[in-house]
């Protein structure tokens, strides 16, 4: 039993060794939805020293009370350990020898000694000599067989099986067996193989010499050497990490290979469990994974209610346009520019394509893509091998052996990606034209961002609080909503928006016959029809469904909606609470009743309401019922990303950054062994620094002992990435790190926002919240915004406002950059320059 804060630490024989610290009592909770234990929020100092414990890599073995009153239960006997893989044993034995519950962990010091590693399987045979040569044959092919063909089908069909047999010619599918001697150790060349031959001969004289020269020439040999391995682990993994920098997943597998010891787990458990049958066979289980995700979509629409009589009523919201859209021509040189702005990934479709290959030899097949995708648009018709998606399920949370907490991933063929983003350019050029979609969507949208949804919120929360009014949001969760579109529904929207005639043949002929099979450990279910929703992992199909979801801006005029894509939250603000509910709940039987209509699934048991003020909220009871479904009050809740909570003060979403935070450094204070600086700065802008910059525009404008604690957490990463001691001073890692430090961040995102607001670059619903005071007053200040005045702080730390002040203060060399990426330039080195003047005066003083 341990009456005490203990530190668990694995030795060499995998057992623990205990020491005891000072007794804090700390009031934790066991948080069941993330697994964690977490500290009461009342708990600043709980808080503090759990996060201070991630930071180092020590984690909590106890999750549960081991003191247990009539009164309350707390967690003040503790175990930590710096184990990651979750390979120890823990919990409490029920004793009554104290009122102190023992706690234990059991270590699990098993040993695998990987001797030998076989590489097995198919693979294809790509080298860089025999891409070339299959490059050279696709620009000296003659395709004028495609050209003779009257139907996309069939010019689409014919150059796959050209394109197919000469990737197959020059680069084979072939079975491999490879021994790997050195698996777990890719840095170690053959010339360091051998030198640990001979770092072993050397061992081997001096054991046989015994002699003071055979020692020193063994250890200065091996000193040398175990110096050269390190270097290169590190140069291995730094070059690894640089090449994978923009692919978070390889990331972290690459850091999961340098922190964690042993293979990895299966991605897959070896059965699954369906109504209480076990399934271990990779065919049957790819075969029910495909049965479960064609049926969501279907299967969610039975249950929807019929909404009878109002249904034209709805439907009747669009108005006609009378302008219709057309398909330009596609040419060489569009194709071109498509492609190359595509990430070159090697994932590959149900062709066996990636993109990284189309990316190299897509001169060589420019002339036959364009007559297809020309052929495409001129019939209006969509090719039917480029419907087919290889689906990867991936899981999500739960139980692994339930098909249920698994999404599907899908992958569509490579060219149909290109077809789709250069319909996109022309449909995106009529919604804009035409201004179809309304100001308040903000997802897959150009110059939009979920930043400026959330500040789009919050400036209209803060003005009803400014103005003494109650405040009501509702964060309506919807099931699968991409998955239960109705095509026809969407082809009539469609028609109504002006999309119609041969462009509308061609999305009815994208949407129809479409297919998809998955994939599990190599093993293919067989294809199932896709009856509704729009295509999964496609690049059309968020657009056509913001463009589904659009009129629902119609349903009503009291409410105020923020969008993103699927993400539906709904605002209103009124003087008198009771009047306001009454109007919240009457325009949600509204919205209500369009979902029926357009068949989405409303999930009213999973959507939440939040009063918003500083009055005495938590006593006023608020009883909204939605078609007989009582709506759950909450008092934060994660709005695109961030923790929003009722009073404004961004308490919850710093806690949960602070978390984040802390087990990031965790990562960086194990890698740091084994990394260099050039690999830990490039950790520290993949792991540490989106946490500080995600909407840090909205609530990093706060107060500063609300924000200190972050700053701290900066200051202890920065001073991992250089190796230095925590004592020392941050402000010349900063310089030569070129970071930002948090706070001067906050303002360096502000600015940016405000500098968009003075070129016109902002959505329509938050440019107007900026006036400059030559439209106001006529003045010559056409670079000075006017200042808006603010009763509660919490306007006044609005970038309206907050923003406002910092750019009038600002010089007018940064007010007149051409460009943003000009104006982020000179703000940056306008920073950096103050932080080497507070260098310089900081060693005057110390002269």
């Amino acid at each position: 039993m341990r009456t005490g804060v203990s530190v668990a630490s694995p030795i060499e024989n995998g057992l623990f060794w205990l020491q005891p610290l000072k007794p804090i009592q700390l009031p934790f909770f066991y948080n069941r939805e993330t697994g964690l234990l977490e500290p009461d929020i009342i708990s600043q100092s709980g808080s503090m020293f759990l996060n201070t414990m991630y930071s180092i890599c020590l984690f909590p073995r106890i999750t549960k009370p081991s003191r247990i009153t009539a009164s309350c239960a707390t967690l003040i006997d503790n175990i930590f350990s710096n184990d990651t893989e979750n390979k120890t044993v823990n919990g409490l034995l029920i004793n009554e020898i104290s009122d102190h519950l023992p706690v234990f962990t059991v270590y699990d010091n098993s040993y695998v000694n990987h001797k030998l590693h076989f590489s097995m399987g198919y693979r294809r045979i790509k080298t860089e000599t025999s891409i070339n040569a299959f490059k050279t044959e696709l620009l000296e092919h003659n395709w004028d067989v495609i050209y003779q063909k009257e139907t996309v089908d069939e010019a689409y069909d014919y150059f796959l099986r050209i394109f197919g047999s000469m990737y197959d010619k020059h680069c084979p599918v072939k079975k491999f067996k490879e021994k790997i001697k050195y698996f777990h150790c890719p840095w170690i060349t053959k010339g360091l193989q051998n030198a640990c031959k001979k770092k072993n001969t050397l061992y081997k004289n001096y054991l046989k010499k015994r002699t003071k020269e055979a020692e020193i020439k063994y250890k200065k040999y091996k000193n040398k050497l175990t110096q050269i391995i390190r270097t290169c682990k590190k140069e291995y993994y730094g070059k690894l990490l640089e090449e994978n920098k923009s692919n978070i997943k390889k990331t972290w597998g690459i850091l999961n290979t340098i922190l964690r010891k042993g293979n990895k787990e299966d991605s897959y458990p070896k059965y699954f469990i369906s109504k209480s049958e076990e399934i271990d066979q990779r065919e049957e289980i790819a075969k029910r994974f495909n049965d479960f995700f064609v049926n969501v979509g279907p299967e969610l629409e039975k249950q929807i209610p019929d909404p009878g009589t109002f249904r034209k009523d709805v439907q009747m919201l669009i108005d006609r346009n009378p302008s219709s859209m057309f398909l330009n021509p596609v040419t060489e040189n569009e194709i071109l520019k498509t492609v190359r702005g595509m990430k070159g990934k090697l994932s590959t479709d149900v062709n066996g394509i990636d993109m990284a290959l189309v990316k190299t030899v897509i001169s060589g097949i420019l002339k036959p893509l364009e007559y297809i995708f020309n052929l495409s648009f001129q019939t209006g018709s969509f090719p039917n091998q480029m419907k087919i998606a290889k689906v990867i399920p991936l899981y999500k949370t739960g139980n692994k052996h339930h098909f249920t907490n698994y999404r599907p991933v899908s992958m569509l063929p490579q060219l149909s990606k290109i077809l789709e983003k250069i319909f996109i350019t022309r449909l995106n050029s009529f919604i804009e034209k035409h201004k179809i979609l309304d100001e308040g969507q903000y997802g897959f949208r150009s110059n939009r961002s979920t930043s400026l949804a959330l500040m789009n919120v919050i400036e209209n929360i803060t003005n009803a609080i400014d103005n003494k009014k109650h405040v009501i949001g509702v964060f309506i969760d919807l099931k699968k909503a991409f998955d239960t579109i109705n095509h026809c529904i969407l082809i009539h929207k469609l028609d109504r928006y002006g999309i119609r005639g041969l462009v509308l043949d061609w999305i009815r002929s994208y949407l129809s016959n479409r297919k998809q099979f998955v994939k599990v450990d190599g093993a293919c279910s067989q294809c199932l029809d896709i009856v509704c929703g729009v295509p999964q992992g496609s690049v059309l199909g968020p657009i056509l469904f913001i463009i589904y979801i659009n009129d629902l801006f119609q349903v009503s005029n009291k409410l105020r909606l923020v969008l993103f894509a699927d993400d539906t939250n709904v605002f209103c603000d009124g003087d008198d609470l009771q009047q306001l509910i009454e109007i919240v709940k009457k325009e949600m039987e509204k919205l209500k009743l369009w979902f029926d209509v357009n068949k989405l699934s409303l999930n009213l048991s999973k959507t939440k309401m939040m009063l918003f003020g500083h009055h005495k909220g938590k006593n006023i009871d608020i009883d909204m019922h939605i078609n007989g479904v009582k709506l759950e009050r909450i008092y934060e809740n994660k709005f695109l990303g961030v923790i929003i909570d009722d009073k404004l003060t961004w308490k919850a979403h710093i806690s949960y950054i602070q978390a984040k935070l802390s087990r990031s450094i965790s990562v960086l204070n194990k890698a740091k062994l084994v990394l260099d600086h050039k690999s830990l700065h490039m950790l520290y802008c993949t792991l540490v620094l989106p946490y500080f910059s995600y909407c840090v525009e909205v609530w990093g404008n706060n107060y500063k002992t609300t924000l200190h604690s972050l700053s701290i957490l900066q200051k202890r990463a920065i001073r991992i990435i250089h190796k230095v001691s925590y004592l020392e001073h941050t402000n010349k890692l900063f310089i030569e790190s070129k970071l930002l430090k948090f706070y001067d961040l906050v303002e360096y995102c502000t600015a940016q926002i405000i500098f968009k607001a003075k070129n016109n670059l902002l959505p329509t619903n938050i440019q107007r919240l900026f006036i400059t005071k030559e439209e106001k007053y006529n003045f010559r200040e056409k670079d000075t915004f006017v200042i808006h005045k603010a009763r509660t702080n919490k306007k006044r730390f609005c970038v309206s406002i907050c923003g406002v002040k910092l750019w009038n203060r600002t010089s007018k060399c940064l007010k007149q950059c051409p460009n943003i990426k000009e104006f982020k330039y000179r703000y940056r080195k306008m920073i950096m320059d103050k932080y080497v003047q507070i260098q310089k005066n900081t060693e005057c003083q110390h002269l």
